[in-house]
């Protein structure tokens, strides 16, 4: 009979750990690590660590929703989806490094992304953590990539391109300087500091950018009705189209002077009326 090594540096036979966790289809290495020809489920276990070294799956490995604080054990390459949600991770530093579907390690204690591998075949989610930075972030994701909800500043790090939608809603953005060149998805930066729409994508479907204040902008020259449509046209400059452009575009720190300004008098009723008020009360170059 064979015999492993756990984390726990206690010794039990391979049969019954991978029995009690219904593993099937490995095989032991020399260094003790296993390989699965599968999938490893481990979800909602209890795990404070992870029970074995693994070194490759083939299918998906899941150790969400435990109570684990590193992912030492985790395997180097994992050929469906890796989740390690909802755990108390405060690092990446173990987590696999050719993931072949999605990667999701929201609702932790992220500090970093520094660990995470730099390819995702599918999504990247990592929300809910406590991210002031991307950095460390893969480079290449072909679905969707999720940070909302984490305490970003920037998007210093993002990769530069993502194969469907790019979420950041719900963090402090005051500029989306590093986003992304290209977004095959919907572009949503919703709840956010932003003053203005610099460093955009050059390519994405959708845009959403409510509960920022430069919405107060944008909303003062489009009703709700225009504002659908225009969101789900592929060229930004079509939004800026309802902006005056011979006024803000000379200048495009009048942006950030315009939504002062609208903190100041609250919301005009027409565009008219607010061009008025910057040519009688307020500084124009």
């Amino acid at each position: 009979m064979k015999y492993i090594k756990t984390f726990n540096e206690n010794i039990n036979s391979s049969d019954s750990i991978c029995e009690k966790y219904n593993i099937k289809n490995y095989i032991i290495n020399e260094d003790g690590s296993i390989d699965v020809d599968g999938k490893v489920d481990l979800y909602n276990k209890k795990l404070k660590v992870l029970p074995l070294k693994f070194r490759k799956v083939s299918g998906d490995f899941h150790c969400g929703c435990n109570q684990l604080t590193s992912l030492e054990g985790a395997p180097k390459s994992v050929g469906g989806e890796f989740r390690c949600r909802n755990n108390k991770l405060t690092s990446l530093v173990g987590s696999p490094q050719r993931v072949g579907g999605d990667f999701n390690c929201s609702v932790n204690q992220l500090t970093s992304l520094e660990g995470a591998p730099q390819s995702i075949g599918g999504y990247f989610e990592c929300g809910d953590n406590q991210l002031t930075s991307l950095v460390g972030c893969p480079q290449s994701v072909g679905g969707d990539f999720y940070c909302s909800v984490n305490q970003l500043t920037s998007l210093e790090g993002a990769p530069q391109r993502v194969g469907g939608d790019f979420e950041c809603s719900g963090n402090n953005l005051t500029s989306l300087e590093g986003a992304p060149k290209r977004v095959y998805g919907d572009f949503l930066c919703r709840n956010n500091k932003l003053k203005n729409i610099d460093y955009l994508p050059k390519t994405y479907k959708k845009l959403g950018i409510s509960g920022n204040p430069i919405f107060k902008i944008i909303r003062l020259f489009i009703t709700s009705n225009e504002y659908v449509g225009i969101s789900n046209r592929e060229n930004k400059n079509l939004i800026m189209d309802f902006i005056d452009r011979e006024i803000i575009q000379q200048d495009k720190l009048l942006a950030n002077r315009l939504v002062e300004f609208l903190d100041d008098i609250g919301k005009p009723k027409s565009k008219e009326e607010l061009i008025d008020l910057l040519k009688n009360d307020y500084e124009i170059r």
